[in-house]
Parts: C-alpha cells; sequence; structure tokens
C-alpha cells in the first residue's frame, strides 16, 4: 500500500436501524479494499467477521476504485466509489499526524495498529565503506520517514512491495516500508527472511480501521461494539495474529516532544493512540495527491515580488525545519531530488500546496494567509528550477494545478 495523504468526501443513504436504501437491500452493505493493498486479505477476512458479529449483510464490492495499482486513491476515484460502488471501506489507514481523511468520514476503532518499520535481511550486513543505501515507497510516509535519516543514499520504488524486493535481491541495504507490506512478501517468498525494527519518526505510526462515507456512518456505532466484541472473545486477535508488529517493534515507542516542529502537529503515542482507537472523526486535511493520468497542464505563474516576499515567510516560518537552504533538517528538504525530481514526478504542484497550506508551519498549522502560502509557494517554485513571469500565482491557482512537480532548469 502506497499511503498517500488524501482528502476525503464522500455520499449517502439511511442505515440507521440497518434498513437499506433501495439499491443495496440485495446485496447488504458494500465493502470496498484500496486497489493494490497489501493488506487486502486481512481487511476482507475482519471485515466479514465484523459484520457477521454485528448482524448485518454486506458483501465485498470487488472494482469499487478504478485501477488496480499500487499509486494510491486520487480524491476523484474515492468519492466515485463511495458515492456508487461501495458504503465502507476496509483497511483505510489512519494516523494521528496525517491521517488522509477529511471530516466528512466517520471511523470505526482501529483493529489493527500497525505502521512503518525498518527492513533489513536477515544475516546482512552495512557495508561501512559508503553510504548506506535505503529503499522507500516514493510519494509515501516511508519516503518522509527516509529522508530526514543522515548519510543514506536513497532508492525511491513505485510501490511498497517493490520497497521489499530491494532489500531481499539486495538493491538496498535497508528499506523503510508499510509493515503489512513485509507480511504480503513474506507469504509470497516464505523463503525470505527479514529483521524488523522501529522506524523513528512520528509518520511511523498508524491504525487500520473501517472509514464510513455518509452511506454507512449510522453503522459506526454497531461495527464497534461488533469489534469490541471480537477483541475481547479473542477472534481479532486471531485474525491478525500474522500481521501484527513484532514485539520489539511495539516496545520501541517514541518519547513525547522528540519530533516537536516537525510537519503535522505532534502528540504522543498515547494521545494517538487514544484518536485513532476511539474513532475520532475530525482530521487534518493535509494530503498528497499522486499525478492525474491525463495531459500534464502548465505550471501556474507567479512573479518575482513574491518570490522574494516568500523567502522572508519561508525564513521566519519554515527554515527552522526544513533548514535555510531547503535543505532539510529535522523535516524533509524541499529542494532537490526527493522533493522535485527530474522526470516522472508522482506529485502534482496543487497537491503539495493543498499538504502545505493545511498542515504547515508545523507549530501553527493552517494559520498564515492564503496568499501567503501562495507567494511560499512560488519561493519553492522558483528554487526548483521555474521561471518567473508577470502573473501572480494565487491560492486558486496553486491548489488547482495539476501539474507534476519536477525540477526545472532556470531560463
Amino acid at each position: 500500500m502506497k499511503t498517500r495523504l488524501n482528502s476525503f468526501a464522500l455520499a449517502s443513504v439511511l442505515l440507521g436501524s440497518a434498513v437499506l436504501a433501495p439499491g443495496t437491500a440485495s446485496a447488504g452493505v458494500r465493502v470496498c479494499t484500496f486497489p493494490g493493498s497489501p493488506s487486502t486479505a486481512l481487511d476482507e477476512a475482519v471485515a466479514r467477521e465484523a459484520f457477521r458479529t454485528a448482524g448485518i449483510a454486506m458483501s465485498l464490492a470487488p472494482g469499487g476504485f478504478e485501477g488496480s495499482d499500487d499509486d494510491g486513491v486520487s480524491l476523484k476515484e474515492l468519492n466515485k466509489a463511495l458515492a456508487r460502488k461501495c458504503d465502507v471501506i476496509a483497511g483505510f489507514p489512519r494516523s494521528a499526524l496525517a491521517d488522509g481523511s477529511g471530516s466528512k468520514l466517520t471511523f470505526s476503532r482501529g483493529y489493527l495498529q500497525s505502521g512503518y518499520v525498518s527492513v533489513t535481511s536477515r544475516g546482512s550486513s552495512a557495508q561501512a565503506s559508503s553510504a548506506e543505501v535505503v529503499a522507500a515507497t516514493y510519494a509515501s510516509p516511508a519516503q518522509l520517514i527516509a529522508v530526514q535519516q543522515a548519510g543514506v543514499k536513497l532508492d525511491l520504488e513505485n510501490t511498497a512491495q517493490l520497497t521489499v524486493d530491494a532489500v531481499a535481491s539486495g538493491r538496498a541495504q535497508r528499506a523503510i516500508v508499510w509493515y503489512p507490506a513485509v507480511v504480503a512478501y513474506a507469504m509470497e517468498h516464505p523463503q525470505r527472511h527479514f529483521e524488523i525494527a522501529g522506524a523513528a519518526s512520528p509518520y511511523a505510526d498508524w491504525n487500520l480501521v473501517f472509514a464510513f462515507g455518509k452511506n454507512g456512518a449510522a453503522l459506526q456505532p454497531r461495527i464497534d461494539a461488533a469489534l469490541e466484541k471480537m477483541a475481547s472473545d479473542g477472534k481479532l486477535a486471531a485474525l491478525t495474529r500474522a500481521w501484527r508488529l513484532p514485539e520489539s517493534v511495539q516496545a520501541a515507542g517514541l518519547h513525547a516532544g522528540t519530533f516537536a516542529y516537525r510537519d503535522g502537529s505532534g502528540r504522543s503515542d498515547a494521545a494517538a493512540l487514544r484518536m485513532t482507537l476511539a474513532g475520532n472523526r475530525q482530521s487534518p486535511q493535509g494530503r498528497f495527491i499522486k499525478v492525474d493520468a491525463s495531459a500534464p497542464a502548465e505550471a501556474p505563474g507567479f512573479d518575482r515580488a513574491q518570490v522574494a516576499h516568500g523567502k522572508t515567510l519561508y525564513s521566519s516560518a519554515c527554515a527552522k525545519c526544513h533548514g535555510p537552504d531547503l535543505q532539510g533538517l529535522n523535516a524533509p528538504a524541499l529542494r532537490g531530488p526527493s522533493f522535485a525530481p527530474a522526470a516522472n514526478s508522482k506529485l502534482t504542484i496543487g497537491g503539495v500546496y493543498g499538504y502545505m497550506a493545511n498542515n504547515m508551519p508545523a507549530d501553527r498549522p493552517g494559520k498564515m494567509k492564503p496568499q501567503d502560502y501562495a507567494d511560499i509557494m512560488a519561493f519553492l517554485l522558483f528554487s526548483n528550477g521555474y521561471s518567473a513571469g508577470k502573473t501572480k500565482l494565487t491560492d486558486d491557482n496553486a491548489k488547482a494545478s495539476s501539474t507534476p512537480l519536477t525540477a526545472h532548469t532556470p531560463q
């Protein structure tokens, strides 16, 4: 699973007393999983048992999302799936810092605490003579974790499966990867054995939950009660046993305050766990938007005056985390191939801008003026080789840009 940080909005049907709308009565509640997710088998098994325990008819809805790759799910795709093809999403990943959702979603309690881990091949040894090669999945929390580590050379892969394979095949000495992807890979390749360690980052800790749109929001209390019953009678533990993080990783929790001023608001592990397990319905609006397959658009214009103003704002609000030269300190670099690759970018300018405007600065997320965020974006574009012109970049234009974020050669 490539865990993009998307913002979601949804559609509706009456389910207050298990009464389904006309289009869904024959098949029961329609449950989707994410395309390409390595935890699909687990998600479907937990869904069947949870809905059976709750006494609610359900059916799995294969093909709920267009496409079956691991490129993430765009806002448009999610809207369409939940409006037309499914009522509930099983295997929705949530994090206290960047849980990829909007406030219109309702969530169940978590049924699996998982996250991102550091993976090496069992018995392997690092080469002391050169920088350690660390694989990570492009445009996912794995990349955000990896770029914060000093003295490493990144091997960016397109899928979580390829990220694990980079270690198995020797292309990388280590990988930062979504743990269910390791489990799925080991199931397919039982001859492969890995050493698993914790990934010390606020982006590492996630929970799998059920996400309900307006079509299924009334089911949330009943599914929560079913999950609680499954937890007490041991059925949930039996279903998730093979997928749970190793005890050594669970014991290596983060300390409160360790990651002050990193992207997203800081919380201790205890607070994060309380939020995810309680099914908190409010969540940050930050997200990463994947590049659409349609014809590329031109980058939005900006002028030199706002580049200068954006640089001043960046120095006061962003440099303490991202570095005075955008090189990255205790937050990712905002210049160079990990941010704006020369080609084949999977992030859009609008997606990066939306994430920044909703989540930054880390100590005051979303609190700056819209035009100030646009000026900072102009500075970031200019710093990555885009040329200034005569058109002013606005908040609306920045949000709407579907242009891939790639490094440019200054004219």
